[in-house]
């Protein structure tokens, strides 16, 4: 026995109940809409229509949703999201077979009748009554149209689901009544085209251009008479008449179809015959959807443009505006991806960190100048398949765009901030500070931004070896990661104009918090995100004007149309000369300091790494004049672990350093990134030292190298006689590294250093 459409068979004497309600519905159109007479009951959709309200526009072009494609700043293909398989196309490009099936099969009689049939009525009743069941539909494809436009406005939303699909009769006079206007003001042609474009074909496919693609991996336009009638015979149940599932079924229900178009005389019976004993042959297309399809392991990127999206005022001031949008899809997304850099970012993130390990890696990189993120890789794959180590947490980005709950602690990567701050207010880097390994201050002599005192307790901290006592000036102190300098220099320079200096520069928490304003933020006690860093130390690149970061170039949606995305806002953080200055400062730290395995030989590059207490978190975070770096790597998973004697990417650690895996790290991303045809370099600028500083220093480069040797460091890479150095008699070997601080009493552990 036929099945009936979504609802079941009815009984006879619920067949002749529908009908008395059908006669019903159209005496109450008649009597309480004051329709014309000549078009009532026929309803041939003619003359003047009365007492209705205004056509919604959603039925005119009801908005459907369709594919979304995100591509990269080269115009590839990232990656297709979708809430629903759909590609509109118009009519001309729908198979004439297509047409002539969906019509003979559903509503044979749709270009002689207005929007309801009423012949068709009675002829369905009349043989439902003999069938004993329901054996023949009588909707018309114009109130098949009018219903399912309410099921797709009502989304995956069960309660408005089911309020568009209520057997009542106040929902049916609604639907006749938006289908008398829909034959008026659409006319036939249109109103095939739109049915087409919304219809459910089973497999994930909505439309028939997705349907086309999915079970014959051809476009509408090119379906074949048999191909066309198999499709037609889906939409009365899709579930039951799947091809993939059930072929004899399928073919079965084909046949009907190809009958049925015979009858009615829009193929010839020898046609029918002929395709009735063509086997079905499918070529299934397997959807490709959303993020965890994105190439070159973008999926992370992915997921924050769909983030942006979602939370960015300009793509709706609410929520619900934003999803909106999101969800209809049909936009064309171009993002600021760099193809070549997402390549190195993602080959970085997981050559020196396996998958599998318990601990990750982060990689992400800003263009300066313009805020353009241009990567983002990570060492475990995008995805849900826990089994397989994957993972939605986004680790470079924060909370609200899908990171980390409260992002990492940064370490000494902080530093060069408080050392901005400082010549920002006309602190010379001449200036110096002479210091045992370990101190204590007062936390009332730093003062927040409210002028009150930071707190009211000790704060002690100190250096990581005991040999690191004596004099350091801006320069030495960078490059050796000191302390106990740092927290001098933050007390002169000013607590809350080091946190404002940070802000400046785009430094934020994870969590989106008010930063701490405590003394330990100048050793990194705070937490923040690698995009964030990347983004600041973007600014000293680009010669102290800080990017906000943007992930999107442009969208267009359906009609071609483009829509307002966010902009970069470029502002001042610091003087040219400033960030001139840290520049050379920094380009100590990779050429002869903590960063010597992350320097690159061929290119002016600057750096620093950043260790956390107890080795939680390492990082480094560097740049080239036209590129900006940030690489973590941590504990992703529970409570955080130490990197102490740990294997990580089959590599044994005594200790994990910022230089030591991700300045590695850093390299790989960054040498792969780069066109080696361009090779600009910083502004050159003279950078004060302190009296007698050189002199001291180089009467330490054998002690320091003879300690570090017995303390058999295997990360460290030796000095060598003769080495080129930019600082003459400034010794940095890897492993003179800043001690690992002192948290205060509110737990803002600051942050140690490795090479």
């Amino acid at each position: 026995m036929p099945k009936s459409r979504s609802g079941g068979g009815l009984t006879t004497t619920q067949q002749a109940a529908k009908f008395l309600g059908v006669a019903a519905l159209s005496g109450a159109v008649l009597a309480g809409i004051a329709l014309p007479a000549a078009g009532a009951l026929g309803l041939a959709a003619k003359g003047t229509v009365e007492g209705f309200d205004e056509i919604p526009a959603n039925l005119k072009t009801p908005p459907l949703s369709q594919r979304t494609t995100i591509l990269d700043r080269d115009g590839g293909a990232i990656a297709t999201v979708y809430s629903r398989d759909r590609t509109v196309v118009p009519l001309k490009d729908i198979s004439p077979y297509m047409q002539d099936a969906i019509i003979a099969i559903e509503d044979s009689r749709f270009y002689e009748h207005g929007a309801v049939d009423l012949k068709g009525i009675l002829r369905a009743l009349n043989r439902n009554v003999q069938a004993g069941g329901t054996a023949q539909g009588a909707s018309t494809l114009t109130q098949q149209y009018v219903k399912n436009v309410f099921v797709e406005e009502a989304g995956d939303d069960p309660e408005k689901v089911a309020e568009a699909t209520q057997q009542t009769l106040g929902r049916k006079v609604r639907e006749l009544k938006y289908a008398i206007q829909v034959e008026e003001e659409l006319g036939k042609k249109k109103i095939l085209e739109n049915y087409l474009n919304i219809t459910f074909f089973g497999q994930q496919a909505y439309g028939i251009e997705a349907a086309s693609q999915r079970y014959f991996s051809k476009h509408a336009k090119d379906l074949k008479l048999e191909e066309a009638a198999l499709l037609a015979g889906i939409v009365q149940s899709p579930s039951r008449y799947d091809p993939v599932n059930d072929a004899e079924e399928a073919t079965k229900r084909r046949n009907t179809v190809l009958a049925r178009m015979a009858a009615v005389r829009s193929i010839s019976q020898a046609e029918a015959e002929k395709a009735m004993k063509t086997p079905v042959k499918l070529k299934v297309s397997r959807p490709n959807n959303g993020c965890i399809t994105a190439v070159s392991g973008s999926g992370f990127f992915c997921d924050y443009v769909r983030k942006t999206i979602l939370t960015d005022p300009a793509f709706g001031k609410t929520d619900e505006e934003r999803a909106k949008l999101w969800n209809l899809g049909g936009l064309t997304i171009r993002t600021t991806l760099d193809p070549r850099a997402q390549r190195a970012a993602n080959e970085a993130a997981t050559a020196r960190v396996n998958k599998d390990d318990k601990f990750a890696a982060s990689v992400v990189q800003v263009q300066p100048g313009s805020g353009k993120i241009l990567s983002m890789g990570q060492s475990r794959p995008y995805g849900l398949d826990q089994k397989q180590h994957e993972t939605v947490l986004n680790l470079s980005v924060s909370n609200k765009m899908g990171g980390s709950t409260y992002g990492f602690q940064v370490g000494s990567t902080f530093k060069p901030f408080t050392a901005a701050a400082a010549l920002e207010k006309g602190i010379s880097p001449a200036t110096s500070f002479s210091t045992d390994w370990k101190m204590t201050l007062k936390e009332r002599d730093f003062r927040n931004c409210t002028g009150s005192p930071a707190g009211y307790a000790d704060w002690p901290l100190q250096n990581e070896l005991e040999s690191e006592k004596g004099s350091w000036d801006m320069t030495s102190a960078l490059g050796k990661s000191i302390n106990t300098y740092f927290a001098l220099l933050e007390q002169k320079a000013g607590l809350c104009e080091t946190v404002e200096m940070a802000k400046k520069l785009g430094y934020e928490r994870g969590d989106g918090k008010k930063i701490g304003e405590y003394p330990s933020i100048t050793l990194g006690g705070e937490v923040s995100t690698p995009l964030s860093m990347a983004g600041a130390y973007a600014a000293f690149a680009n010669r102290g004007t800080y990017c906000t970061p943007i992930a999107i170039e442009s969208i267009t949606d359906p009609n071609g149309k483009k829509l307002k995305v966010p902009q970069s806002t470029c502002t001042r953080a610091m003087s040219e000369k400033t960030a001139d200055t840290i520049n050379q400062m920094l380009k100590g730290v990779v050429e002869d300091g903590t960063g010597t395995q992350a320097g690159l030989s061929d290119r002016d590059n600057a750096g620093k790494t950043g260790t956390t207490n107890d080795r939680k978190d390492a990082w480094f975070v560097g740049y080239t004049p036209n590129l900006s770096t940030a690489v973590w790597v941590g504990d992703d998973i529970g409570e955080k672990s130490s990197m102490f004697n740990v294997t990580i990417g089959g590599r044994w650690y005594p200790k994990v350093c910022g230089g030591c895996l991700p300045g590695p790290i850093w390299k790989i991303a960054m040498t792969g990134a780069l066109d080696a045809s361009e090779t600009p370099s910083f502004n050159p600028v003279s950078v004060p030292r302190a009296k007698a500083k050189e002199d001291k220093e180089k009467g330490d480069r054998d002690r320091d190298r003879d300690r570090d040797r017995d303390r058999g460091n295997e990360d460290r890479e030796d000095d060598k006689p003769g080495r080129d150095d930019p600082f003459p008699g400034i010794d940095l070997p890897e492993s003179v590294i800043g001690g690992p601080g002192g948290g205060g009493p509110r737990g803002q552990g600051g942050g140690s250093e490795g090479p």
